[in-house]
């Protein structure tokens, strides 16, 4: 099954985000090791996230902020469409390529920390459920 294959039932759609967890691509990876353990800014990151129909490569779920990591066979119109369903559930999509990443790994960092510091707190008031502790998290500025 593909990474952009639908799948509508959702103990499939768990299995399938499992798989896709265990068995990530490189970039997916690369920028695993600083979205990970909270080092973006304190910022909490899932993998393989399914949200509705969909599984996200990266989701901040405080920020409802979902990074995609596209590979050179992505089809833009249907990403498109996926992205506009995510927006319509509430959620904000940043995509990279391979080549970004691979090529600029701090621009990349930088543009999800500038988005997640700009992207209004999901749950206002309340405190994220598994706060990080105190000294964690990348300064990006000083990486």
């Amino acid at each position: 099954m593909g990474k952009a294959a639908r799948v509508t039932n959702p103990a499939t759609l768990t299995t399938h985000a499992r798989h896709m967890r265990n068995n990530p691509t490189e970039w997916e990876k690369r920028l695993w090791r600083h979205l990970s353990n909270s080092q973006l800014s304190g910022y909490k990151f899932r993998r393989q996230s399914v949200i509705g129909p969909f599984v996200c490569d990266f989701l901040c779920p405080a920020k409802a902020l979902i990074i995609e990591i596209d590979g050179d066979t992505h089809d833009m119109e249907s990403d498109a469409r996926r992205d506009t369903t995510l927006s319509e559930l509430g959620y904000r999509t940043l995509r990279f390529t391979n080549a970004e990443v691979r090529n600029n790994m701090t621009g990349v960092l930088e543009h999800i920390l500038a988005t997640a510091n700009a992207t209004p707190d999901r749950w206002p008031g309340r405190p994220h459920p598994n706060p990080s502790p105190n000294g964690e998290g990348l300064d990006i500025a000083t990486s």
